[in-house]
């Protein structure tokens, strides 16, 4: 049985971030859900430094490629509708 990889790389904007402390709060949150949502391995990946900007990474794991996809296709739902970051952009990837 083979084991197939999702990543999905999100590029945020944290328009109302005031300080870095701010830009933290909203992706703890974020990440938090995301977790318990979809079962999924999230971090920061890039931006730390950037008051109004992250980079977050979303891996899952599965059997099924194309469960993967509707997966990763449904965190990027979520994370349009969720509040305090902005989507601007994502890749994703199942290898």
């Amino acid at each position: 049985m083979a084991a197939h990889v999702g990543v999905l790389t999100i590029e945020l904007a944290l328009y109302e971030a005031a300080s870095l402390k701010d830009k933290r709060r909203v992706l703890k949150s974020l990440k938090d859900r995301m977790r318990a949502q979809f079962n999924a391995a999230v971090a920061e990946v890039d931006n730390q430094d950037a008051r109004q900007r992250a980079t977050l990474a979303v891996a899952m794991v599965s059997a099924d490629p194309r469960h993967l996809h509707s997966h990763l296709d449904q965190a990027v739902d979520f994370v349009r509708t969720c509040g305090g970051a902005s989507l601007v952009g994502y890749e994703k990837e199942v290898l």
